[in-house]
């Protein structure tokens, strides 16, 4: 039996699972496939405050921020990356926009004019009105991520006097094991197990892992494309750079198609592209038109990517929650239930920093962050008003 079972080996639930470790408790995490295999492993790795509109989604980004520093320093391993956002804008009325938020995340920034643009990135359009540029940005390899946070809570690589951690891969949660009204464990297709508390950190498949408990988390699959060059001979990208459309649809509640220009260079010299959002369910099919919106974004953006290859490209699935927060902490409709889900195209920066709570919660002790507007039940309130 242990103390803590968690739901789904992607980033956030190896940052669960690492954190209640840490802290003495003795976890296992369950998953149907492999470590990442989900959405984590179909993502970027941004780990970004640029985006967050100020409030608790902010709050919990720059905690995570900090946690991800200290992770690369105590167990490392998985590519962070401290370059850095640069936010550009087209017109000067975006530009102002732009000006206007960051000053109002109150975060560390740059304002950034047109003509000190080609500094920070000498291959940008030359017809950009200005930036943003966020030193806090940062980038980890999300798989490597997830990998290196398991690995450092069990085997040799444990966590220092911390608690145990199991890994149960291939493994399908079907339902919940209870006593009386408690959730005390899984049913799965190899078995029951025990857990004094169980974590849902299933992701995009949050949604369906609660309704088994017979609770209702509306979390749904937002699709998006990823494209991948072919490695180059020299950095041809600095920071993390993007166009202030995509603060827009990260916030948007459409479930129509929407891109915007996303690029990054990677540590191995490829360049990955991005990124478009829509709400098409579980659908993997790859779309040739939103590729190629995405390829004319990113020339648009750098010209000269128009004579690089493209050698690749794969679709995720971002857990969708209909007020783009994430959804963290116990469930009173199912005591002994706790969530870690929901958190959009967000979960990897906000990885640390929902295990860092979700152990807190666990044992009882006072979170650094107030986690009422994460509360699992709140959308239970929005309807009956």
């Amino acid at each position: 039996m242990s103390d803590v079972i968690v739901v789904g080996a992607g980033v956030v639930g190896a940052a669960c699972a690492y954190y209640c470790a840490r802290a003495g408790l003795d976890v296992t995490v369950v998953d149907r496939g492999p470590v990442a295999g989900g959405t984590t492993g179909a993502g970027e790795g941004n780990v970004l405050v640029s985006d967050k509109e100020p409030g608790p989604e902010l709050d919990l980004a720059l905690l995570s921020n900090r946690l991800w520093r200290e992770l690369d320093r105590s167990v490392g391993g998985f590519e962070f990356e401290a370059k850095g956002g640069l936010v550009v804008a087209e017109t000067d009325h975006v530009r102002r926009r732009l000006t206007e938020l960051a000053a109002e995340q109150d975060v560390q920034h740059e304002t950034v004019p047109a003509h000190a643009l080609r500094d920070l990135e000498p291959h940008l359009a030359d017809d950009l009105a200005g930036g943003v540029l966020y030193p806090q940005d940062a980038q980890v390899q999300p798989m490597l991520a997830a990998a290196r946070l398991l690995q450092n809570g069990a085997g040799k690589h444990r966590v220092r006097e911390g608690g145990a951690l199991h890994l149960r891969l291939g493994v399908t949660v079907t339902g919940f094991v209870r006593s009386g009204e408690r959730v005390v464990g899984v049913r799965t297709d190899h078995g029951d197990l025990h857990g004094g508390a169980v974590v849902n950190a299933a992701g995009t498949w949050g949604g369906r892992i609660a309704a088994l408990a017979g609770v209702d988390l509306p979390v749904q699959p937002r699709r998006g494309f990823i494209l991948v060059t072919e490695p180059l001979g020299e950095p041809l990208i600095r920071h993390k750079v993007y166009t202030a459309a995509y603060v827009t649809n990260v916030a948007s509640d459409s479930a129509d198609l929407e891109t915007s220009a996303v690029i990054e260079g990677t540590p191995a010299g490829t360049v990955l592209i991005g990124a478009s959002r829509e709400r098409v369910g579980f659908d993997r099919t790859t779309s040739p038109p939103v590729l190629a919106r995405l390829a004319a974004q990113a020339v648009a953006l750098f010209p000269a990517l128009r004579d690089v290859r493209v050698i690749r490209s794969y679709c995720g699935f971002r857990p969708y929650c209909p007020d783009h927060l994430p959804v963290i902490g116990p469930d009173p409709r199912a005591p002994g239930l706790y969530h870690a889900c929901g958190h959009e195209g967000a979960g990897i920066g906000l990885a640390p920093a929902t295990g860092h709570l979700l152990a807190q919660l666990l044992q009882g002790h006072r979170p650094d962050l107030d986690p009422h507007p994460f509360r699992p039940d709140r959308f239970q309130a929005e309807e009956s008003r």
